[in-house]
């Protein structure tokens, strides 16, 4: 039996081939994985003594040979392709262990690996009568099925065929994100944000408790060689395991808060979210009264919500948390030691989450039949110094907060959606309604009075004044929204009537 080694990651490596060589195994080596074997003093042959060429081109050419292909991809069921290799002194290689160039850690010209997926492909072609192994974490099973069976299954080798050209394609698509990107030589491609194709390598992080309902499957994907993602970085400290639905909502009320506690240096945020909406969200002195002024906008909703606080909790803060109806996740920066006792001791289902802040988000994919819909994330792209004013009356500066936080909540709210918000709580939600007016009218009715004075936002343009008239009813005192209605100046026109600000920030939000 013959292996050929030629691996990057050397974790495991010594050992592996000493398991190999105490086999009988025949050791083939090329490069710095030779020079790793004679260090350990493990005999081996180096790959220039098969081939009968040395290495070229700076390493660029080492494997690149028949000898070595060749006894890699022989079919060991047809007699000519035996027959074949006995006519060229080529020796059949039954063992591939190659993993590749750490590309994206390190994104280069020179980090393009050409010998070592073509090495790899061959070997998981061939799978039938050849065993690859891109994962030093599947040494140890090889190595037992050969000492157990003087072989490895075929069910093993097909399922390190798969691993093989999962490594592969997840390499392949790293290395076309970067010539996308503009950071490869030459520039940009395009300045198409969206490029001609996506190529999707991900592997699964995590399975969840259930999808978004208890029938169906679910799990966490993160893409293999990417960016680390905010999820990458979450610690459960307690409670049952995640389901879809508690990492959904999750996001979304993390997002949130950290853009809300962005608007008020110095002050803390606090976000309540169910089924992806927001339900209660407030700046506060400090985390603790946050959390009591997000709560109490919506108490019934807020069961089995989840809590985002981007903070330290104290106990204190704890013993606010358990002393409401219960919360299904709680995410925090960080959590104090007494504080964590207390979760465990008095809320034992409750998913208890520490994580860092989000990451930048990618495209977004949406499925649509057997493809996909995809679009750029939202973003705040209009800064409130190019916000226009339109009414007579111009909001005071304790309105322009109200505004900001109402704007906010707003954007991140599904459509169509109204917020009304006081000194810096956004008391009144309305959201996912066919029209405007039922938003504003469920935002009234859950603010019950308390945004008097204060500040309404609308996700899209008010195309009637009805909308606007709700929110005037609820007695906000300044508006914002995108503008951009064939009715613009009749909606300013019933603002000044009314005697309140409007603002428009020439950018809509909508959300689905």
């Amino acid at each position: 039996m013959r292996a050929l080694l030629s691996v990057y990651d050397k974790t495991g490596l010594e050992a592996f081939a000493h398991g190999l060589a105490a086999l009988g195994v025949e050791l083939v080596a090329s490069g710095n994985t030779a020079r790793a074997l004679a260090g350990a003093g493990i005999a081996h042959r180096e790959v220039a003594e098969v081939t009968g060429v040395p290495e070229m081109l700076d390493g660029r050419v080492k494997t690149l040979h028949p000898a070595i292909h060749g006894g890699i991809l022989a079919d060991r069921s047809k007699p000519a392709h035996i027959a074949q290799l006995a006519e060229r002194g080529i020796t059949l290689i039954d063992l591939v262990v190659c993993n590749l160039y750490p590309f994206s850690s390190s994104p280069s010209i020179e980090m393009i690996d050409v010998g070592g997926p073509t090495m790899v492909r061959a070997a998981a072609k061939n799978y039938e009568h050849v065993v690859v192994i891109v994962d030093p974490a599947d040494y140890g099973a090889v190595l037992d099925e050969l000492r157990r069976e003087e072989a490895v299954s075929l069910e093993t080798r097909k399922r390190l065929a798969r691993a093989a050209f999962a490594h592969t394609a997840a390499y392949d698509a790293a290395i076309v994100e970067w010539l996308d990107g503009g950071s490869a030589p030459g520039g940009r491609l395009s300045t198409d944000v969206l490029p001609a194709t996506l190529h999707l390598a991900l592997e699964r992080a995590g399975k969840l408790r259930y999808g978004e309902n208890p029938h169906q499957a679910g799990a966490r994907y993160r893409r293999i060689g990417g960016p680390a993602t905010w999820w990458d970085g979450v610690v459960q400290h307690g409670g049952m395991e995640l389901s879809y639905l508690n990492l959904f909502d999750a996001e979304a009320a993390w997002r949130l808060a950290h853009e809300v506690v962005a608007l008020a240096p110095g002050h803390a945020a606090a976000v309540v979210v169910k089924h992806a909406n927001p339900c209660g969200v407030a700046l506060g002195a400090d985390l603790h009264a946050a959390y009591a002024a997000a709560f109490e906008v919506d108490p019934m909703s807020a069961f089995g919500g989840i809590v985002a606080l981007p903070g330290r909790v104290e106990r204190e803060l704890a013993e606010a948390v358990v002393a409401n109806p219960k919360a299904d996740v709680i995410v925090a920066g960080e959590i104090a030691e007494d504080a964590l006792e207390l979760f465990a001791a008095r809320r034992k289902n409750m998913r208890v989450l520490t994580a860092p802040p989000p990451d930048a988000e990618p495209l977004q994919l949406r499925p649509l039949g057997n493809g996909f819909l995809v679009q750029e994330p939202d973003r705040f792209l209009a800064p409130r110094s190019a916000w226009r004013v339109v009414t007579d009356r111009v909001p005071s500066e304790d309105e322009w907060r109200d505004l900001e936080l109402a704007w906010r909540v707003c954007a991140r709210t599904s459509s169509n959606a109204i917020v009304l918000a006081k000194g810096g709580v956004a008391y009144g939600i309305g959201c996912g309604q066919q029209n405007r007016v039922d938003s504003a009218g469920i935002a009234a009715r859950r603010a019950a009075g308390r945004a008097a004075g204060g500040a309404a936002a609308s996700d899209a343009f008010f195309p009637f004044r009805d909308g606007l008239d709700a929110c005037i009813d609820a007695g906000v005192a300044a508006v914002v929204q995108p503008g951009g209605s064939l009715r613009d100046d009749d909606i300013v026109a019933a603002a000044n009537e009314r005697g309140v600000a409007m603002v428009m920030t020439g950018e809509r939000h909508f959300r689905h």
